[in-house]
């Protein structure tokens, strides 16, 4: 039996770095180089799929960052006839993007590529915290960008809206949540600022909302999404009946995914030797690139402790649960170990079950550390 089988493409290279991105993401500068570095993701690809591929296709493909709307269309293109014979005839393929650096008719040619769905980081409107956030776009240019791509064909877009921001007061926050589902997107990641380690933020921390202005945002942004007819799918994912991110939802189910590009990620399953094993490639943009390198920096076998930690900490993202069927599927570890932990979760009003399904509480999605502690071996 395989998993289905998605495609994760880093793209490293940003104008600047935000003081809030723990992402590995690099300025761009003079040594920028997109024709080299797009044969060394075909490159990376191939070797990749002839050792984890199985003959399977790729159901899914998401190209994240930085930035990848830095590259070109002819870059893009050129990418993707590579992939091309690997992919399902109708895949989900989804391009991040910066309002800042799209140019006119730039989404045109992507449309035309066969890209069919993008996610723009807009994360504000407001042009003081796009400042504070570091960001390079304008309000004026998040508009611009959403005219640009619907007006290229694209009818599947999400947004990418954070909450939670250095002084940011409640009615600023829903003020961006409203300003966003006006321009009518079929996804918004709507989630809460957190400070990550390594990030300049994290040096020089801001001074954030206190809880109760955070508790406020949250339950009345529930609300206003609600009304506007958008499903809590994951924690912080919301969608329009049947415009769930497909490529999000492999994750989340515990799917396999090839990863490409530098520092990408990968997660694969093989069900002969019963391992699951993740792997990441070099992280530096100029140690990927070279020729004289092997693009994996670390290859790791999850061991059989761990996997039901690992499944849960994607699958409890879900707000609608998963089966028992399908941990038995995604997973090689014996499950009596684990009947008492999640009867815990239960106890704590954390987990809920019913016949065969498993399902985070409210409670549980609030304080989901919490739930994930339980199964840490």
């Amino acid at each position: 039996m395989n998993l289905p089988l998605a495609l994760y493409i880093h793209f490293p290279w940003c104008v600047k770095k935000c003081p809030y991105c723990d992402f590995n993401s690099h300025q761009k500068d003079q040594n920028f180089d997109e024709t080299c570095y797009i044969k060394r993701l075909i490159a990376d690809f191939i070797h990749d799929y002839e050792n984890y591929g199985f003959g399977r296709k790729i159901q899914t493909l998401f190209m994240g960052g930085g930035t990848p709307s830095l590259f070109s269309a002819q870059a893009l293109e050129s990418l993707l006839h590579a992939l091309s014979p690997y992919l399902v005839t109708t895949p989900e393929i989804t391009l991040e993007a910066n309002p800042g650096t799209i140019e006119h008719d730039q989404f045109k040619d992507y449309f035309a590529l066969g890209i069919n769905r993008v996610s723009l980081g807009v994360q504000t409107f407001n042009e003081r915290h796009l400042k504070n956030l570091g960001r390079i776009h304008s309000r004026d240019d998040a508009h611009r960008a959403v005219d640009e791509l619907q007006n290229a064909g694209f009818s599947n877009f999400n947004l990418d809206l954070m909450h939670g921001l250095p002084m940011q007061t409640a009615e600023e926050a829903l003020v961006d949540l409203t300003q966003a589902l006006a321009l009518c997107p079929t996804h918004l990641s709507w989630y809460q600022l957190t400070i990550e380690p390594n990030t300049y933020f994290a040096k020089f921390p801001p001074r954030l909302p206190d809880d109760a202005i955070l508790a406020e945002i949250e339950t009345q942004g529930f609300n206003i999404l609600a009304q506007h007819g958008f499903e809590r799918y994951e924690i912080s994912a919301f969608a329009r009946v049947q415009k769930y991110c497909q490529h999000n939802l492999n994750y989340w189910n515990f799917g396999d995914y090839i990863g490409i590009g530098a520092g990408a990620h990968g997660k694969i399953t093989d069900f002969i030797t019963q391992k699951i094993i993740r792997t990441s490639k070099h992280k530096l943009p100029k140690t990927y690139l070279d020729p004289d390198k092997n693009f994996l920096s670390e290859l790791k076998e999850i061991p059989s402790s761990e996997q039901m930690l690992e499944f849960m900490m994607n699958a409890l993202r879900l707000t609608h649960g998963f089966s028992m069927d399908l941990l038995h599927k995604r997973i090689f570890t014996k499950m009596q170990n684990f009947m008492p932990l999640i009867a815990r979760a239960q106890q704590l009003n954390l987990l809920h079950q019913e016949a065969d399904h498993l399902q985070p509480t409210a409670h549980g999605l609030r304080f989901l550390n919490d739930l994930l502690m339980i199964f840490n071996p």
